[in-house]
């Protein structure tokens, strides 16, 4: 992989369209290459380890790493295709703006973004579910479905305020959320160094299953964990310099997260046996207070209940800002778009995403949620893979990362295969997913019935900017 520009002496090629030029952005770009590399760090590192180490444990046993770090490889393939779109194309609006680019379709261009916010909306959705499980249990003892749907109500009530974000308080966020995971890792390997645990079992697969299979198993859940890299390209006008330090920051923090994971996977399956990780919904509790340096469960309780609220807010504010963009387009209904009078927070949307996760709460489970997420994500990174390799006829005025070909074409291969195996292995996650995406449509033709023919979409309004 390397940096390219349009020009043929430096990788650019044949074939290459017509001209444009980089866009000058009016945002500030304050964001360093420290900072960024944090950002990406903090959007992949959180609540998904902290709920599905022990889910990921019922597919593969105590291998549990094998999965984490397979869905690393992965990522990293369309983690390549991301790194040349955002630096040929360094603007807010992500997987929306290259499909737009590369297929100038708006049905297509609303789908993917349609399917990036139902993605929000489900996340959300098992961040509440996993609220609701062993971690809040050390304190109240609730039943799950309704603390998830008052846990998505006062979200809600948060977003409708208003919320405002920064790559700074981001760090902050961070900091707390890897104390979390370090607690994990220092206290569970002191447990195995006193004499306790069992390491071997760090290296046993589920019983009565092909080892492949079982490691692809827990791969299409552990995705999970890692997605949210692809949201810092939404920063890519704040940054300085985003043609230059984009790729690094991405790379080297899917390489921090993952180190981090692979750490927490192995100690947690050495300190506690599988089955216990896996019928726990706080399964990194179960590490904790272990061995000479075990720690009050209620402090990890706290801090692993405040990366679920963290990552769920996150999502549900980029679900409710999609549709928002959505209706001031024209490409849904414009009643989902209006803004409070007072608060100026697009209050329709909100309760719109919010009933969603309400719905998604009462008929799913942690892992079909999981899935369904990671599902619809697949779909996003299919198109993202393809749009790399599509785009390459367009020429830019600027040097832009380059990657390998083989690279998005693998990346766009591997998506689709882990949605047919994710389609397969548990057809509901496909249900969900297509329930969601069925009625962005219906939202779609209705609006076009009442509005008349698509106009051309803006990707970054779509996107909320």
């Amino acid at each position: 992989m390397e940096a390219s520009s349009s020009r043929p002496s430096l990788g650019g090629g044949p074939g290459l369209g017509a001209g444009s030029t980089q866009v000058v952005s009016p945002l500030k770009p304050a964001i360093t290459r420290t900072l960024l590399l944090v950002f990406v760090v903090g959007d992949v590192l959180g609540a998904g380890i902290y709920a599905l180490v022990g889910t990921v444990g019922g597919k593969t046993g105590g291998a549990i790493w094998s999965a984490f770090l397979l869905a690393l490889v992965l990522a990293v393939f369309t983690a390549g295709a991301y790194s040349e779109l955002v630096t040929k194309y360094p603007q807010a609006a992500g997987a929306a703006l290259y499909v737009n680019r590369a297929f100038r379709t708006p049905p297509l261009t609303f789908v993917v973004a349609f399917a990036v916010m139902a993605s929000g909306i489900t996340s959300a959705a098992t961040l509440a579910t996993a609220f609701g499980g062993d971690y809040l249990s050390e304190f109240v003892d609730l039943p799950q479905v309704l603390v998830g749907l008052v846990f998505v109500a006062i979200i809600a009530l948060i977003n409708f305020r208003g919320i405002s974000e920064s790559v700074k308080l981001n760090l902050g966020l961070t900091a707390i959320e890897l104390t979390g995971l370090l607690l994990v890792v220092v206290i569970g390997a002191a447990f195995l160094f006193d004499g306790g645990g069992e390491p071997a079992r760090a290296f046993e697969f589920k019983g009565g299953e092909s080892v492949p299979l079982a490691i692809l198993a827990g791969t299409t859940l552990a995705f999970f964990a890692l997605i949210g890299f692809e949201d810092s390209v939404n920063v890519a006008e704040e940054t300085q310099e985003p043609s230059k330090i984009y790729p690094r920051a991405l790379f080297g923090g899917l390489l921090i997260a993952g180190i981090i994971y692979l750490l927490v996977t192995i100690i947690a399956s050495m300190a506690v046996p599988t089955g216990t990780l896996t019928e726990s919904d706080g399964p990194l509790l179960e590490v904790v207070d272990q061995g000479p340096l075990g720690v009050s469960t209620k402090l990890f309780s706290a801090i692993a209940l405040f990366a679920l609220t963290n990552g769920a807010l996150i999502n549900l504010i980029m679900a409710s800002r999609l549709v928002y963009g959505m209706a001031a387009q024209g490409i849904v209904p414009k009643a989902l778009g209006r803004v409070h009078p007072q608060r100026r927070t697009p209050w329709v949307a909100i309760l719109f995403t919010t009933a969603l996760a309400m719905i998604l709460i009462v008929i799913g489970d942690l892992e079909s949620l999981a899935g369904t997420t990671v599902l619809l994500l697949l779909i996003v990174f299919v198109f993202v893979n393809v749009s790399a390799l599509v785009l390459r006829r367009d020429r830019v005025e600027h040097e832009h990362f380059h990657v390998p070909t083989p690279i998005p074409v693998i990346g766009a291969i591997i998506c689709l295969a882990l949605i047919v195996y994710r389609v397969i292995d548990d057809p509901g996650q496909l249900r969900f997913a297509a329930g969601l995406l069925v009625l962005g449509a219906v939202l779609y033709l209705v609006n076009r019935a009442v509005a008349g023919p698509a106009k051309p979409i803006d990707p970054k309004a779509l996107a909320g900017d």
